[in-house]
This record gives C-alpha cells, structure tokens and sequence, in this order.
C-alpha cells in the first residue's frame, strides 16, 4: 500500500512494484489532477482518500506500507506551520492503518531537509539541524513513527530522500522547469548555479524503496541519492544538449536566497550494504528515459 503515489518517485514504485508481480494498493487525494498518470493494471486497486481521512480504511490486509503522501512539500508552504505539524498526524494515523492492515513492515520518506545545511556528504549518522518548518517536522514524523511502529512490532525504515527527478515530477522543480522552457524556446534563469548537486532518477529511487523493503534494517535510517555531486551548471548544460536546444542558458541571473545550500550530497554507504542498491541511470542516461516518456 502506498500513500503519495502519483509523484516521480510513487508512480515509478507503483510500476516496478507491479512489474514483479505484486498486487498494489494506492491511497490517492480525492482532488488528484496526476491519478490519469498511474499505470492500468488489474494488480492495482485505488482508494480515493485524504490523507486526513485514513482512518476511514480497513478491511484487507497488506505487507508493506510505503507513506510518501505529505502536503506542503513546495514554495512557502514548506514554512506553513500549521499545514507541516499536520503532516505529523497523518503520519501517525498512517502507522495505525498500517497495523489494522497488518503490514510487517513500514517505509517512512523523510527529507534530506531534516539535515539543513552541511557542507560535506551526508550519512544517516549526520547530525539533523532543520532549518524549514517541512524539515523539523519529517524530523519529529521519523521519531513518532519509530515509536508507534515499536509498539505494534511493525518494522521500521526511516528513509531521507535527496534531489529526485523524473517522469511525472513536479513542473516547478529544476529539472523539469527547464526541459519545458527549452522545448518551447524559452530562456530559462537561474543562479551563478555552483552549487554542487546529488540527482537521483525516480527509477533509480523506486527500486532503492524496493530494495529497503525486502533488505532494510529496523528502525535504521537509510539517505536515497545518488552519492554523486556536481554543480548544477553540469545538470543544465546537460539538460540543454540532451534536449538539442540552441536556446542560450541564463546562468546567473538569479542572485542565490539568503539561505541558499550550496552543496547537497547523500553518503548511501548504508543503503549499498545493506540492501545491494547502486544507481543504475547517470544523470544524461535518466533524462533521455525521461524524454521518452513525454
């Protein structure tokens, strides 16, 4: 069963998970403008549900609970209080639904937000400063849900997910703002873009969620990223060669926010041994998939 399934990384869940022949339930915002995107098949089941409502589910049972549903993960909702500590609750409320559904094991995606700001690369064992209101509380999330899944002898995986892109991604991101402008001979902006990045493809993500599911330890923390960082100028120079755009890159237009993070990258020494993960798309292999899709 999965919540938030129709963002890059829930979708591409969705479609490995099926792929290797298990039956999915997916738990869908009644208002979702993106459930045409989730693929047809007879393996997957759809509840329409908010995630204020989960205690309205039961009656079936499940094996693993993948909670990627949150609201509030954009723009200046990220610092609304009171639509972040909500998340919180629908957490909770989702590890109850999992112990009725008599689910072994539960998936938690948290936020390499929970970090803040650190300037080399990031374990599970790095010390957590959030600086967002969206970062304090996948912090408090992850410590809830630890505690309640103990409580029901449920299996816990505390995941923190670094840059994802990918087909069905949010229009806004970097990623996916650019290859739009570019298609459409627009001049994309951005900053003097030093900062150095960890991409992962949603691929890559869907099948380090698998892994964790069937390898993950309980109750450990595990960063999702690709454990390599360059500076975003190399992943918009990237974007315009591999679309074949002659529309110029204004880099440096963009002044850097007054918190800018300037280097973000995941350590998944953890993640590699204890599940066998290890990405399989570079950045320029996962954007030519992407383009496919589109």
């Amino acid at each position: 069963i999965i919540t938030g399934p129709t963002g890059a990384i829930g979708i591409a869940l969705v479609n490995l998970l099926i792929s290797k022949g298990f039956r999915v339930t997916v738990v869908v915002n009644p208002e979702s403008k993106r459930v045409e995107n989730l693929p047809k098949s007879e393996l997957l089941s759809l509840i329409y549900c908010d995630l204020s409502d989960l205690k309205s589910i039961s009656g079936f049972k499940c094996d693993t609970f993948y909670h990627l549903g949150w609201k509030g993960t954009f723009g200046s909702d990220r610092n609304d209080l009171k639509m972040q500590e909500e998340n919180i609750q629908f957490s909770k409320d989702a590890v109850q639904l999992a112990h009725r559904l008599q689910c072994k094991t539960f998936i938690f995606a948290g936020s390499q937000a929970e970090y803040g700001r650190v300037n080399i690369p990031i374990s599970p064992d790095t010390p957590t400063s959030p600086e967002s209101e969206y970062g304090k509380a996948k912090l408090k999330t992850g410590f809830e849900c630890s505690k309640l899944c103990n409580q029901f002898n449920i299996k816990f995986i505390w995941t923190r997910i670094f840059s994802v892109y990918g087909p069905y991604d949010g229009a806004n991101t970097m990623v996916s703002s650019t290859i739009t402008k570019l298609k459409n001979n627009i001049i994309p902006e951005f900053t003097k873009c030093e900062q150095q990045w960890d991409y992962l493809y949603s691929k890559d993500a869907a099948s380090a969620f698998y892994l964790l599911a069937e390898k993950g330890r309980h109750d450990q923390i595990y960063c999702i990223g690709s454990g390599q960082v360059f500076p975003l100028r190399y992943y918009v120079e990237t974007i315009q060669k591999v679309i074949g755009s002659a529309t110029p890159l204004k880099i440096g237009a963009i002044p850097y926010s007054e918190n800018q993070v300037m280097y973000l990258c995941a350590d998944i020494t953890t993640l590699t041994q204890d599940t066998g993960f290890v990405p399989q798309y570079s950045f320029k292999e996962g954007l030519f998939d992407l383009l496919q899709t589109q």
